[in-house]
């Protein structure tokens, strides 16, 4: 029951700070919670800010296929195109083992994978890269740089990745969020955020001709150590991409639920299907 339990606690995690993201970007966004169902939609061009979950414990594959059905009429409903995450460690095995047939019936299709982790890991030291000088995102200028890194690490317009973060004073006040500078240019980016007595790691990015020198690794570091700091919590939870998964681990991170992304059939999603360097981790 260890695995289920920790599975709801990365869902609600989800949930709960995707209420804040998107109220913060439109005050008027969908935030409603449907029958097993978590709409957390700002209809952004950020895709990412446009999300829906499925929230049942042990879920079988008849409630599943229900779900995928609703979920998918959801998103049919908006303007602007976003992500189903479905965690598949919520799922009883007929579902989990049900869930693509299911999903392409619901004219959902099957976008990139990720991974649900946490740990106790908090307080960390404080880390330092020989590259880079890290410094907190505290003006609209900074911000931008912020959002311009998450685009070009997930392939989006950067006009899409300002539309998710540009001009936001909670992200300026209320998120930990720091920079790694190279030379003064900011070439990384993470950021931590206080939720349910945990901090949740979001929008951890590096541009994409700097990676693989542990920029992403020692930028995480940084924002959950500014995150530890100022709120004395000791657990942190993140999702992952496919190229971040092994990151998190060497921090103190461990996984729970694989996490399935899924967007409307016929519609643009990720650009890559692998994600860079984390998600919302």
């Amino acid at each position: 029951m260890r695995d289920l339990a920790d599975a709801i606690e990365s869902m609600e995690q989800l949930a709960t700070v995707w209420r804040a993201m998107v109220l913060d970007r439109d005050p008027r966004a969908d935030v409603r919670d449907l029958p097993g169902i978590a709409v957390r939609w700002a209809d952004s061009r950020f895709a990412f800010w446009n999300c829906v979950t499925l929230t049942e414990a042990g879920a079988d594959a008849g409630v599943l296929k229900q779900r995928l059905h609703e979920a998918a009429a959801v998103m049919r409903s908006k303007t602007r195109p976003g992500f189903l995450w479905v965690f598949e460690a919520l799922l009883d095995d007929g579902a989990r083992a049900a869930l693509a047939a299911a999903a392409e019936r619901a004219g959902l299709r099957y976008a990139f994978p990720g991974t649900g982790m946490a740990g106790d890991l908090l307080p960390l030291p404080e880390p330092a890269h020989p590259e880079l000088a890290f410094v907190r995102v505290d003006s609209d200028e900074l911000l931008q740089a912020y959002a311009d890194i998450n685009a070009r690490a997930y392939g989006f317009p950067l006009e899409d990745g300002r539309d998710g973060l540009a001009g936001s004073a909670w992200w300026k006040r209320g998120v930990f969020a720091d920079l790694g500078l190279r030379d003064g240019v900011p070439v990384t980016c993470a950021a931590t955020v206080e939720a349910e007595g945990r901090l949740f790691v979001v929008l951890v990015a590096t541009d994409p001709a700097w990676e693989r020198r542990g920029y992403g690794e020692a930028v995480t570091r940084k924002a959950l150590y500014e995150g530890g700091r100022a709120t004395g919590l000791t657990r942190a939870t993140l999702h992952a991409t496919v190229a971040g998964a092994p990151v998190y681990p060497r921090i103190g991170f461990e996984p729970n639920s694989p996490i399935g992304f899924y967007a409307l059939a016929g519609l643009p999603g990720a650009s890559d299907s692998s994600g860079p360097s984390g998600l919302s981790g």
